[in-house]
């Protein structure tokens, strides 16, 4: 019971991401109200572990919970659900670089103004999180290969932190990530095959 009582937060979370994997892998908008909950959670997690990049980015997830779930909406309401499309190769290169750009910020802050110990990985997850959750909430079929790298990074850097179901979760995440990306271009290519072209 102790041991439950010190990881409540990291197990309930954990149940939450993993509702939240699925809903994602099945393209279900319900996904973004399970994460805003897993993401409230979240904040007090990362605070009492140290991790403060991801702490403030579940703020960001937050805004973009909001954001994608007012998104997906609307486009079913006036037509239908909001297709699944590739990302243009310009938006791809622009956000690589907000990626890149967002790592060495969040580095910079973390090294100079926290007492964190994982500076490098944490900002890495923190920063291409911003691009993947902003490709998921435009649906994006290219975010799976985002998220399959930042879960990986993240699966290490939690175990390290000694947030143990929520590393296993993100190593989950990895596979269903993999998986998730075959299942979005074929329902892709069956709903709307005039978006498949080549980028």
């Amino acid at each position: 019971m102790d041991f439950i009582a010190a990881h409540w937060l990291d197990i309930t979370t954990t149940a939450l991401g993993l509702a939240y994997i699925l809903l994602e892998y099945k393209a279900n908008v319900w996904m973004w109200v399970v994460g805003f909950a897993m993401q409230s959670l979240g904040i007090v997690l990362y605070y009492q572990k140290g991790l403060y990049a991801d702490c403030g980015m579940e703020f960001y997830y937050l805004a973009m919970t909001v954001y994608g779930f007012v998104a997906w909406m609307r486009h079913k309401q006036k037509t239908a659900d909001l297709p699944i499309r590739h990302m243009p190769k310009n938006t791809a290169l622009v956000w690589i670089g907000i990626g890149l750009g967002a790592w060495l910020v969040i580095y910079l802050i973390l090294s100079n103004f926290t007492n964190s110990t994982v500076p490098i990985a944490d900002a890495f997850t923190t920063a291409f999180s911003i691009v993947g959750i902003w490709a998921l909430a435009r649906k994006y079929l290219e975010q799976w290969f985002v998220w399959i790298v930042v879960d990986i990074v993240t699966s290490v850097l939690y175990y390290h932190k000694d947030i143990p179901f929520k590393a296993s979760l993100y190593a989950l995440y990895v596979v269903i990530a993999v998986l998730g990306y075959f299942k979005w271009r074929k329902m892709m290519e069956k709903t709307e095959p005039q978006l498949v072209r080549k980028l």
